[in-house]
């Protein structure tokens, strides 16, 4: 079973240093852990080449650069983050395989929350109304992995401010493509039942 490990708000660096921390006990045969929190407002970029052009207008907000996969996003107040630091051994030494496993638990947690939704066939992350044009993203994804240890992760839109996502191109995407849980169901959704909801499902990988 992995460690579940609950930080609360704090400051990217802070979760990033921990993320360290796990990672190379990992690799040294430690249980797999999962680190959940809430970041302070930060812009992360990934190793997507030309990332930086889609930082529009990052005004005091920080811009840092990290080593998951993908583009531009935001993380802030209201949106919960999980990662996952978990060795794949055999069969699970597949990064997609994994990447899916990902998506499919944010899907099952918005299904229990009466929120219907998918994959998207082109891109990754959890969608509301998957492969329409209408399609909206309620959960970024991006992973790193060092000798078959996994980390960074996802990024669930419970309830935060949208127009973060406006001074960038999330994942390089129009702004208007970011939803939330609290936005789609109507109705407040408190962040730490998600994380209840995450947490119970994770805890046996």
């Amino acid at each position: 079973m992995a460690r579940l490990i609950h930080l609360g708000r704090v400051e990217y660096r802070v979760a990033w240093d921990r993320q360290q921390q796990e990672l190379s006990a990992v690799i040294a045969g430690a249980e797999s852990a999962v680190i959940f929190c809430e970041h302070d407002p930060v812009y992360t970029l990934g190793r997507t080449r030309g990332a930086s052009a889609n930082v529009l207008n990052a005004g005091d907000t920080p811009v840092i650069e990290v080593e998951r996969g993908g583009d531009v996003t935001w993380h802030g107040p209201g949106q919960l983050v999980a990662y996952p630091i978990l060795r794949l051994e055999g069969e699970a030494r597949d990064l997609h395989a994994h990447l899916h496993r990902l998506e499919d638990v944010v899907v099952e947690v918005c299904a229990e929350l009466g929120l219907a939704t998918g994959r998207d066939a082109r891109n990754t992350g959890v969608w509301v109304r998957p492969n329409t044009p209408e399609g909206q993203k309620v959960c970024s994804i991006g992973i790193a992995c060092r000798r078959w240890v996994t980390w960074h992760g996802l990024a669930v839109n419970v309830d935060p401010d949208l127009g973060a996502f406006a001074r960038i191109n999330p994942c390089g995407f129009d702004a208007s493509v970011m939803t939330s849980l609290t936005k789609e169901l109507g109705r407040p959704v408190p962040l730490d039942e998600v994380e209840s909801k995450l947490a119970g499902k994770m805890q046996n990988w």
